[in-house]
């Protein structure tokens, strides 16, 4: 059974849970990471999760915001010290832009000890892609794509599950329709949803490139997801009221499955 396990659930200055990253897995063991969050709480929340970094061998890195990009530092770090250790076999590849690899190598080389670093395009390779590129990864296909994001250059990707299904992940700022053509199709939307819609001028989160969860559950409607999960979402409201809320102000728009997930919650797919 393919699963979603979410790592974290939250925006950039959360407190309460984790920043959003999450990993995609099936019976084989192997898992993707999707984005590391904003430090070393990745390890923690793998560990929580019973992921074992040797199962880890491929990852995406979305953007180069702190809250997605700091934690896959410690996993590099982490890997490469296995790979010294004699404990992690193969190589582990990060898909990413240019802009985030580049980002991601210059960081490393800068905080990682020489026997870490150079194992940097040697056995942790960086695997650039662009708008529209198309990867096989761990038996998927995987088409990725702009966001055309106004803040920083981001990407999110349409993979096809080997359950035939389509999974779309859209990055944490509102779906834009350009990539319809890409995005319309897909059984499971992941996106974000900032605060709920009647919270808007509490949050205020329009100037911040984020949207609500009628927002999102409006473009799952339209898009015909069958399945739409919340994420990346504020930090002040407690994960048990959360779900409830959330849940309760989609499904007023939205009549397909609607997964708001606490922080390591898993979900099959």
């Amino acid at each position: 059974m393919e699963k979603i396990t979410m790592l974290g659930t939250g925006a950039a200055m959360v407190t309460t849970c984790y920043n959003t990253c999450f990993t995609i897995s099936d019976e084989s063991g192997e898992h993707l990471l999707v984005d590391g969050g904003g430090g070393n709480g990745i390890l923690r929340q793998l560990k929580a999760a019973e992921i074992a970094i040797g199962q880890i061998h491929n990852a995406f890195i979305s953007h180069n915001h702190t809250d997605h990009i700091l934690g896959m530092i410690w996993v590099i770090r982490y890997i490469a010290q296995e790979i010294n250790k004699g404990r992690y076999e193969g190589n582990f590849t990060i898909y990413g832009h240019k802009k985030s690899t580049d980002t991601l190598r210059t960081i490393a080389t800068l905080l990682l000890q020489p026997k870490q670093s150079k194992l940097l395009d040697d056995r942790i390779v960086f695997c650039e892609i662009e708008h529209e590129s198309r990867k096989n990864v761990l038996g998927r296909e995987m088409e990725f794509f702009n966001i055309w994001s106004k803040k920083e250059l981001q990407h999110g990707f349409v993979m096809t599950l080997k359950n035939g299904k389509k999974l779309a992940f859209l990055g944490d700022e509102p779906y834009n329709t350009q990539n319809e053509s890409i995005i319309k199709g897909s059984d499971i939307i992941m996106q974000e949803a900032y605060c709920l819609h009647s919270e808007v001028d509490k949050y205020n989160p329009y100037p911040k490139s984020h949207g609500t969860v009628l927002d999102s559950c409006r473009n799952a409607k339209e898009l015909g997801a069958k399945m739409t999960i919340l994420f990346h979402t504020e930090g002040r409201t407690p994960m048990e009221e959360r779900k409830k809320r959330y849940t309760e102000e989609g499904k007023t728009i939205y009549d397909g499955e609607l997964i708001v997930p606490d922080d390591l919650e898993v979900i099959e797919l």
